[in-house]
């Protein structure tokens, strides 16, 4: 046996096959939902993994999951992983052009889509070469089209499958690719071994801190331990941090609670009736409703269950964190830090946050380092964030960008992260920002996290994003762009830039103001500094203002 996530899977399903595995709420505020034991999820994911082979795909093949959170998704997952098939994260909210770029970047052979999606998957899977099978979940809403050539329903297809296992024998070196969200430019597929993705993003069968040194030791340390435990990742599964959050809980041999879209009040439910342990969100995005929720109609839920509240893939705000240990004292709230080519980096620290900057404790295996000599800076020298060891073989269908960020070093590989970041004596490292969003103003650098951890300290900000503008004369300039808390009397740049002068240098203060119905962020709630820029742009010649 080696590490590789099928066969680990089946260990734990050998362990404890009658123990509850998934609970899935179908329609949020229903009632209606499924739940599956160890067993009955293996058998599931049996049933498509020979639907897969019998259709002609085998071992390297790709297929894509263009599908909202649901039992299919993780069933379709590990069917990939049992038959050797390549799983490919699809954004479902990509719009044709979009789809047709990653359907032919990752080189996809099949897809399993939702029947939502009908009409776009249509539109653009003829124009992809190498897709010829198509899966799809559910029934279309009235007026859409039929199902495009090369389709099968998915019920047919795990109806017709195997629920025996009988597959070939797997490896480590077996492949998972987890396509990045594209925020700040086209998505890349982050190519990894599934050892190696064991390792640096599913912490080795242990959150705790404990890895596993044998790949029996999982089910032997599931056998010995009780369930009880209930993980709850509430962003959609096609974010990479949201799949690895549930492979961590079917590791540890634990339950996976998911519901088909993000409702604010609909989690805070389930984590009362389901007695959820640990429920995962991204950012203030997804936090700030789930606030506003606890104060207003699911005030008094009861949250006795919970013990941990965590952020990855964006920065949990000190003023939302506040916010939360004001309305849940006993939870442990996390700010993790991480990304889909480095798994885990480290977490934030309990001072991190607007006076002192994102400051982590990070891993072993990651250093700050020269983008140069790519080696380690010395103290207090901005550099970039890098991780060695279980790291990715790379992006998918980019070798000039593989080599950009790929390097091997004292014999390791290593993968060099776009944040730019600091490190002090004690090894704590104070992240800045992306590199490629870092602003030039006057020759002086400005990150903008750090200046949106700033504007969303204001009261009434209910999100910001912050963006580069051309200027003639600072060669460019800060521009805010808020999204006010609803009822809040709207912000002039004066009240905003008198709040931000406490809290930042003054080359670091907005010189521009964009009011926004709505900010605009990926379905997982990263940033999409693209948008943000082109409104800043677009409203620049009347909102534009000189500091004093």
């Amino acid at each position: 046996m080696e590490f590789n996530l099928a066969d680990l899977f089946e260990s734990v399903v050998d362990a404890v096959p009658g123990r509850e595995a998934l609970v899935y709420v179908d329609h949020p505020g229903t009632g209606a939902e499924r739940r599956l034991t160890y067993a009955d999820l293996d058998t599931a994911a049996n049933r498509i993994a020979h639907h897969l082979i019998d259709a002609g795909l085998g071992p390297g093949d790709h297929v894509g999951l263009q599908l909202y959170n649901g039992v299919e998704y993780l069933q379709t997952v590990l069917a990939c992983l049992k038959s050797r098939t390549v799983p490919v994260n699809v954004n479902y909210r990509y719009v044709e052009d979009e789809l047709v770029y990653l359907y032919r970047d990752a080189d996809l052979a099949a897809l399993v889509f939702d029947a939502e999606f009908t009409e776009r998957v249509a539109a653009a899977a003829p124009q992809a070469k190498t897709l010829r099978h198509l899966v799809r979940v559910g029934t279309p809403p009235a007026g859409h089209p039929t199902a495009p050539p090369h389709c099968v329903e998915f019920a047919e297809a795990e109806a017709a499958g195997s629920p025996e296992r009988g597959f070939a024998p797997r490896t480590a070196d077996d492949l998972f690719i987890i396509y990045t969200g594209g925020t700040t430019g086209m998505p890349k597929g982050v190519l990894w071994r599934q050892e190696d993705l064991f390792f640096a993003g599913l912490f080795g069968g242990d959150p705790s801190g404990t890895p596993v040194t044998r790949p029996e030791e999982l089910a032997e340390r599931v056998a010995a331990g009780g369930a009880g435990l209930t993980f709850f990742p509430a962003p959609p599964l096609m974010h990479g941090t949201s799949t690895l959050t549930a492979f961590i809980a079917l590791n540890y041999g634990q339950r996976v609670a998911l519901h088909r879209k993000y409702v604010p009040e609909e989690v805070l439910r389930t984590i009362e009736k389901e007695k959820v342990s640990s429920v995962s969100l991204v950012g203030d995005a997804m936090l700030r409703p789930l606030v506003d929720a606890l104060r207003g109609p699911l005030q008094g839920t009861n949250l006795s269950s919970l013990f941990t509240l965590s952020s990855s893939g964006a920065i949990m705000s000190d003023t939302v964190r506040a916010d939360l240990r004001d309305l849940m004292p006993n939870v442990v709230l996390l700010n993790n830090f991480g990304s889909s080519e480095s798994g885990s980096n480290g977490r934030a620290t309990d001072d991190s946050g607007p006076a002192k900057g994102f400051r982590l404790h990070v891993n072993s295996r990651t250093q700050v380092v020269d983008p140069g000599t790519l080696e380690p800076v010395t103290v207090g020298t901005i550099g970039r964030l890098a991780q060695c060891g279980h790291v990715p073989l790379g992006y998918y269908n980019d070798p000039a960008k593989t080599a950009e960020t790929f390097f091997q070093r004292g014999g390791q590989r290593w993968v060099l992260l776009g944040d730019m970041a600091t490190v002090d004596d004690e090894g704590i490292v104070t992240v800045l920002g992306r590199g490629s969003q870092c602003i030039n103003t006057g020759g002086e650098k400005v990150y903008p996290e750090e200046v949106e951890q700033a504007l969303k300290s204001h009261p009434d900000v209910y999100d910001a994003l912050v963006a580069g503008v051309p200027d003639p004369t600072w060669g460019s300039h800060v521009a805010a762009v808020l999204q006010l808390r609803e009822g809040a009397e709207p912000l002039d740049l004066e009240a905003v830039q008198a709040h931000c002068r406490s809290r930042l240098a003054g080359y670091k203060v907005p010189r521009q103001l964009v009011l926004a119905d709505r900010i605009q962020r990926s379905p997982t709630g990263k940033a999409d500094y693209r948008w943000a820029k082109s409104v800043a742009v677009e409203a620049d010649a009347g909102t534009r203002k000189p500091l004093s």
